[in-house]
């Protein structure tokens, strides 16, 4: 028996060592990782900048508290800030504590204010946003809050990307709005341009603060740095992690300085959050996705495989009944379920990710080329043709 928690389902693989977009197991067998460990090892596995900067970095210092002055975390926040549209950054160690820390942000923000009755966020059905008792109450899935008691209080659920009813929700103690740009988990449901922009006007209009979490569609996961820039908005406050860390534990709390001057010492803070060794490979990451020209390979490589998914789509319509995404943040609507496609894939090869709506998430490192690309669609072509072949035999 397993001395760990019973949380997860795991698939009994086990994986020795990996390079760019392949995983090893210890057996030798190759596989080709379009999960990226849930869309956080955006450079691949082992990539040889990170591997450098972590090393250099262990061999210097690990850990010294936030009691003292952290030369990459300086470097590092003001490169996040030069790159989006923030002026402060806190940094954590994982996505959930990015958006707790966000939602912390955005109270405080109207405390500062004279407005202490302003704490409610008005939030979206079916998004995803941690796992902490605050996080799971403002993605209100039943799944997840079953068993842990009342949920947190602030936060009003909305069920469809609707500015009216975005409006309706909005009262007296409403601090702000909520919303992944993408949501991943929630079936890869892309939020569309229009609404965000509509939002950013309302949110305008009422005083409110606009919340991003890009936790998983930043850190040019869709071809632009944060998903949000395709919209040509910007958000009050944002939360990011997964690929900034490239596979190290790096999360980020990014605002704008009228929200980030409300946050004074004492009002926040994180053990290991933003240590030197985090801070190392979170700024070897930047060194690579801000080169010129990388963000515009993502877009291309998106467009690629979008339009290669297409067509696997309308080969296997029994399979998939819609490609949903945007650039190496896609998703297979299926018509049987998912997990029957991510079973057929793993059998040839390829690792997937679920999410809601019995959808497979296709989450490919942001190095990826043709090659793994063409290669990923020949093992998709193949698992569907698969259960097609099982289906017409139990027929």
């Amino acid at each position: 028996m397993s001395a760990l928690l019973p949380t997860y389902a795991r698939s009994g693989l086990s994986f020795a060592r990996g390079e760019g977009a392949f995983l090893f197991t210890e057996a030798g067998e190759r596989y080709l990782d379009f999960s990226s460990g849930i869309a956080v090892t955006a450079l691949g596995h082992a990539h040889p900048h990170l591997v450098e900067a972590l090393t250099a970095q262990a061999q210097k210092v690990w850990h010294v508290s936030n009691l003292h002055e952290i030369g990459g975390q300086e470097r590092l926040g003001q490169r996040l800030c030069d790159a989006t549209f923030a002026d402060r950054v806190f940094f954590t160690n994982s996505g959930a504590e990015a958006v707790e820390a966000s939602i912390k942000c955005a109270r405080r923000y109207h405390f500062a204010n004279g407005a202490p009755e302003r704490y409610r966020l008005v939030t979206f059905e079916g998004a995803f946003h941690g796992r902490t008792l605050a996080t799971i109450a403002a993605g209100g899935q039943a799944k997840h809050l079953e068993g842990f008691g009342p949920p947190a209080e602030g936060f009003d659920q909305v069920a469809t990307f609707d500015i009216d009813a975005v409006e309706a929700a909005i009262g007296d103690e409403t601090a702000g709005v909520l919303l992944e740009p993408i949501m991943g988990e929630g079936g890869m449901r892309e939020v569309p341009y229009r609404f965000l922009q509509d939002l950013r006007a309302l949110c305008d209009e009422k005083g409110l603060l606009l919340v991003l979490d890009e936790v998983q569609s930043g850190v040019g996961r869709t071809g632009r740095f944060y998903a949000h820039e395709w919209a040509e908005i910007t958000p009050d406050i944002m939360a990011s992690a997964k690929g900034l860390g490239g596979g190290f534990p790096v999360g980020a709390c990014l605002t704008t300085e009228a929200v980030g001057q409300a946050m004074v010492p004492g009002t926040h803070g994180s053990t290991f959050g933003g240590n030197p060794l985090a801070m190392a490979v979170g700024n070897a990451v930047l060194d690579v996705v801000l080169e010129p020209g990388f963000l515009e390979d993502v877009a291309q490589m998106g467009l690629r495989l979008k339009q290669q998914l297409a067509g696997i789509a309308d080969e296997h319509s029994e399979i998939i009944a819609e490609v949903r995404g945007q650039g190496l943040m896609m998703g297979l609507k299926c018509k049987r379920p998912n997990a029957e496609l991510i079973a057929a894939l793993r059998e040839r090869g390829m690792l997937t990710v679920p999410a809601g709506d019995n959808v497979v998430r296709l989450l490919p490192p942001l190095i990826v080329g043709e090659a793994e690309i063409d290669l990923a669609s020949r093992a998709i072509d193949g698992a569907c043709a698969a259960l097609k072949s099982r289906a017409t035999e139990h027929a």
